[in-house]
């Protein structure tokens, strides 16, 4: 199939596209990588007045060091820069692997960070991803700007917290140590995941807010994606492993109860309950590979 009609913008400045938007009011969609976009309008999922082209502006690229050793990362860094960028492999690993599960190659090299973000897809990678290193988002509208954390931001599937005439500028990250752990099932390698975990445990340079005092102070988040409508903090298993030593039997006590924080679809690749069963598999793995990479191996 072919797009609906629709007009086609490229504004030159972020305050021109801010405006434009609001001129729009809500019937308008915005183009950075367009690997989600581009198929959603051939088949008619989408029916924009407006396509406007967010590629021309420059103050939306860029990745840049913060203080705090993390990054702040421009909504159009490609995923291919987040896989070999050696400022991001050094300050957050974790982005780095997450990206390189990203699709193949050619959506890698054109679908951005900023566009997985506000496409809000409960399967993608990303989101997950930085839910878990405790990334705050920078948003830019007709009215000002503002900043929150990108938990905040999910509402749903494929919905957002975001107004009509905002747009996702920046991503900043807190710096990371070693401490990480990703895993997900896919039917092919390139599919969207069927379900994924990731964890962080210690590590990191910011403050973080956690629903209980973690153990010995070490910070332990765990994120499950495509189990639900959204990233999900699987507080359930964070909880367990909260003033209790980090031994093998509380990973798998931790694991088991992943599944509580679960609300997967069911469809023709896997069964809800599958998905549950995943969640609870993956968690145990990703915690291994964490904690065995902090060098807090569980015996």
């Amino acid at each position: 199939m072919k797009p609906a009609p629709f007009r086609y913008a490229r504004p030159a400045s972020l305050a021109e596209a801010t405006a434009l938007l609001a001129s729009i009011d809500g019937d308008a969609k915005l183009l950075a990588g367009g690997q989600s976009l581009v198929p959603m309008l051939n088949m008619r999922l989408a029916r924009p007045s407006v396509l406007v082209d967010l590629n021309g502006l420059r103050e939306l690229e860029g990745v840049t060091p913060t203080a705090d050793g993390g990054l702040r990362l421009g909504a159009l860094t490609r995923h291919a820069e987040l896989t070999t960028s050696p400022v991001v492999r050094e300050r957050v690993p974790l982005l780095a692997e997450a990206a390189r599960h990203v699709g193949h190659a050619a959506i890698r090299n054109r679908g951005t960070l900023g566009g997985s973000i506000a496409h809000a897809d409960p399967a993608a990678e990303l989101p997950a991803a930085l839910l878990a290193l405790g990334a705050e988002v920078h948003v830019a509208g007709s009215r000002g700007t503002r900043t929150f954390p990108l938990a905040q931001l999910f509402r749903g599937l494929l919905a957002t917290t975001l107004e009509a005439d905002e747009i996702l500028t920046a991503v900043e990250v807190p710096g990371q140590g070693p401490g990480r752990g990703f895993v997900e099932i896919a039917r092919r390698p390139g599919d969207f995941a069927l379900a994924g975990v990731v964890a962080v445990v210690g590590g990191l340079h910011r403050p973080l807010t956690l629903p209980f005092r973690p153990h010995n102070g070490t910070v332990i988040r765990i994120v499950g994606f495509g189990v639900g409508d959204r990233p999900l903090r699987l507080t359930s298993a964070e909880r367990l492993l909260a003033g209790a030593p980090l031994d093998a039997a509380a990973v798998t006590r931790a694991a088991g109860a992943a599944a509580a924080d679960c609300d997967p679809p069911s469809d023709v690749h896997g069964s809800a309950e599958y998905r549950r069963h995943l969640a609870t598999v993956l968690t145990e793995t990703a915690l291994h590979q964490a904690l065995t990479r902090a060098g807090m191996a569980p015996r």
